[in-house]
């Protein structure tokens, strides 16, 4: 096993940059306005795990439900849009809302926000490229 520095640092910058935490502050604002407390640790927790399972196992989970990396981002752009057209224009496209803490922490805060199709594909362009611990 060896760590490479240069790898960490460059991993870490392209997912920070990728998640863009930043962008989704109005997301959350947002989210916290209609749940009201939003469990943080719980959505680092489960978008963490998921993103760890999806770097070691995504590719063989792409392939076995016979999608490739690309249809998987582009599936993942659309949610994200309607999640944007639903806060932009105020109406609900999915069903009613659920004002439960427990589920606004991991839909949409966990997935798709924090690890989201942007995040999961750079997951797997990252391992291409890098070892794994690195990443």
């Amino acid at each position: 096993m060896q760590l490479i520095f240069k790898e960490i640092i460059t991993a870490f910058m392209v997912l920070f940059a990728v998640i863009d935490i930043v962008g989704n502050i109005p997301i959350i604002i947002d989210l916290r306005k209609k749940v009201g407390h939003i469990q943080s640790e719980k959505a680092s927790i489960i978008a963490g795990a998921i993103m760890i399972v999806f770097l070691f196992l995504g590719k063989s989970i792409l392939n076995l439900i016979g999608i490739d990396v690309n249809s998987f981002a582009i599936a993942g752009a659309f949610i994200l849009f309607f999640i944007a057209l639903e806060m932009i224009l105020g109406i609900t496209l999915y069903k009613e809302e659920d004002n439960n803490v427990m589920t606004a922490s991991i839909f949409p805060l966990a997935f798709p926000l924090i690890a989201g199709p942007g995040s999961l594909t750079t997951l797997l362009s990252l391992r291409a490229e890098f070892r794994v611990e690195n990443i």
